[in-house]
């Protein structure tokens, strides 16, 4: 009886056994998405190549890194997601949506964030190499969006990173000369220039600088 009532119940609502695999496909996908189609990737490499420009190959930890880029990539995502949840979660939670629709929804609006943030070249690139034929930039498939879109992130975040690694190495060629100068071949500069960076990124609050810079290059 409670299996009959069950099975009234679900009929009533429109489940059916394709919108249960739409459901669970959403699900398992929310990592790739979270990785794939945010600010995720450039603002974690740009983190990685300014750690790297430092010296400090260990210091912060990946751990720390990959939440820092998870708390900013939320902030920077905020809006996305508020329209998410607007034209697609809360529908989808009052029955008023179906699994396919809710995802179709979903997706509308990190559309628009990742056309925002690609080169219309990326795109055509991709349509090449999916040997489809050209098309404007928002009739794109996802299969073509999503690989463009993380070329440009990676380009950016190179991009940046570049920027940001001139100053560090212009300390460790000033360490350098200074001390063959004073003739002290043996010591390692990266064990003078090391604190030297560190001051200097303290003394002007590069963290914040970084994590405000990065989160505002997104359009």
């Amino acid at each position: 009886m409670n299996l009959e009532a069950f099975l009234g119940s679900a009929s009533r609502h429109g489940a059916q056994p394709l919108d249960l695999l739409v459901s669970l496909t959403m699900l398992s996908l929310v990592p790739l998405v979270l990785v794939m189609c945010t600010s995720f990737v450039r603002i974690v490499v740009v983190l990685s190549l300014v750690r790297s420009a430092i010296g400090a190959s260990a210091l912060p930890p990946n751990a720390v890194l990959t939440g820092l880029a998870l708390v900013l990539t939320l902030v920077v995502m905020a809006p996305t997601a508020q329209q998410i949840g607007r034209d697609a979660l809360d529908p989808y939670s009052q029955g008023r949506l179906s699994p396919s629709q809710a995802l179709t929804r979903t997706m509308g609006p990190l559309r628009s964030f990742m056309l925002r943030q690609t080169r219309a070249a990326d795109v055509a690139l991709f349509e090449r190499v999916a040997h489809r034929a050209p098309e404007p930039e928002r009739q794109a498939p996802i299969t073509v969006l999503v690989p463009a879109f993380v070329v440009g992130e990676l380009r950016s975040a190179f991009a940046i990173g570049f920027a940001l690694y001139l100053p560090f190495v212009a300390i460790d060629l000033a360490v350098a000369a200074m001390l063959m100068g004073l003739g002290m071949m043996m010591l390692s500069p990266p064990v003078v220039s090391l604190p030297v960076k560190l001051l200097l990124f303290v003394m002007v609050d590069g963290w914040a600088l970084l994590c405000g810079g990065v989160a505002g290059s997104f359009r």
